[in-house]
């Protein structure tokens, strides 16, 4: 890699249909030119969250109109999104390039990278450990996309959340169910909880139980026999008999529940499906779903991504897709945050370059290629 008094950052415009986040915010752009860093952004990068191209050249940054400028010059670039197949051959031989790949599902993607010779990190791939917490980009945004959940339903119930004693009577509070408790699903209780609902979760994994607690929601106990987390902390998967005995105890809780939010996602598989069209009939008209994991296949059937479906008894299903996106102010800071974090844990003071250690176990975790190579295990394996 080159000296890092030349070493350039490049950060695009994000591309997807819809997406309002940006990868890099200006705070992040100064961190990293006091670094030594050279940073090229793509004009109008920030115009979608209201910050100008001003403010990003007053950090330090310069502008740049070309696209495939950026792409052939940079030595690392960094994204959001992952890269359109079509602009990977543009990127510098030998570069390095972060950003979300979701490379279980990209084996076209992962490929091109490799034979173009691109050090290619995938943000979802950051392991789950005290130390890459900071740079754990999932979680950043999962917790957004938690409270965006509530924030949907509430808008759509015909009821208020809070319990409230008037002069014309008391109004009973609205009862949340949350499925599913990981970063997504404490932030959606927490949220709920705000708004004065009466609020209920499960998960597979009883370790979780203290703190569905001590957020002041109840726990619901479903004996499932044995289940537990995997060494990255994410639920483990079911037996098909254990997802049945799942779904008849959950069934009872959604037919009184006002709203119900799932949130189970399973890491590079598709999602389970929680509830079914038998369980969603038990429920009252006017009930709201919002299916977190409806862009991994979904946890409730019948949901579509990007639309509301109301089932014939009443129930509307909320499909949305890109939850933190809604909020891209926090999302995007939150997401350059992840980056810059990664990028300094990583940077060498003396030659000024971002440095990738092999040996490390985050780079480990989320380096997917690597000098030609497919070098991440788990995405080796996939058929």
């Amino acid at each position: 890699m080159q000296n890092g008094k030349h070493m350039m950052i490049g950060i695009l415009k994000e591309t997807y249909p819809g997406e309002s986040r940006v990868a890099f915010i200006p705070s992040s752009v100064e961190r990293l030119v006091k670094k030594g860093a050279r940073v090229t952004i793509q004009t109008g990068l920030g115009a979608s969250i209201g910050i100008s191209d001003e403010e990003y050249t007053k950090a330090g940054a310069t502008l740049e109109s070309s696209r495939s400028s950026i792409l052939s010059s940079s030595d690392i670039m960094l994204r959001l999104r992952k890269p359109p197949i079509e602009e990977v051959s543009q990127l510098k031989k030998g570069s390095i390039h972060i950003s979300f790949l979701d490379p279980f599902n990209e084996k076209t993607l992962v490929e091109a990278l490799a034979q173009n010779q691109i050090s290619a990190f995938s943000m979802e791939m950051i392991p789950r450990t005290t130390r890459a917490q900071k740079m754990d980009a999932l979680s950043s945004q999962a917790n957004l996309a938690g409270y965006v959940t509530v924030i949907l339903a509430s808008e759509r119930l015909p009821k208020i959340f809070p319990m409230l004693m008037t002069a014309a009577g008391t109004i009973a509070p609205a009862r949340v169910f949350i499925i599913g408790v990981g970063v997504a699903g404490l932030q959606a209780i927490a949220t709920a909880k705000r708004l004065g609902a009466r609020v209920e979760a499960f998960d597979t994994r009883p370790v979780v139980k203290e703190q569905v607690q001590s957020l002041g929601a109840k726990f619901v106990e479903i004996d499932l026999g044995e289940t537990g987390q995997t060494a990255q902390g994410y639920a483990k998967a079911l037996t098909p008999e254990q997802l049945e005995k799942q779904r008849q105890g959950m069934a009872k809780v959604c037919s009184q529940s006002d709203v119900v939010i799932t949130t189970a996602q399973l890491f590079g598989r598709r999602a389970p499906v929680l509830l079914s069209k038998d369980m969603i009939a038990q429920m009252k008209p006017g009930t709201i779903i919002v299916d977190m994991a409806v862009e991994s296949g979904g946890n409730v059937e019948g949901s579509r991504l990007n639309e509301e479906v109301v089932t014939t008894n009443g129930v509307r299903i909320l499909g949305m897709g890109n939850l933190p996106g809604r909020v891209a102010v926090h999302a995007s800071q939150v997401y350059s945050a992840n980056l810059h974090n990664l990028l300094e844990e990583y940077w060498d003071k003396e030659t000024q370059a971002f440095k990738i250690n092999l040996d490390d176990e985050i780079i480990k975790g989320a380096l997917i290629t690597h000098q030609g190579q497919i070098v991440n295990e788990m995405v080796k394996n996939i058929k």
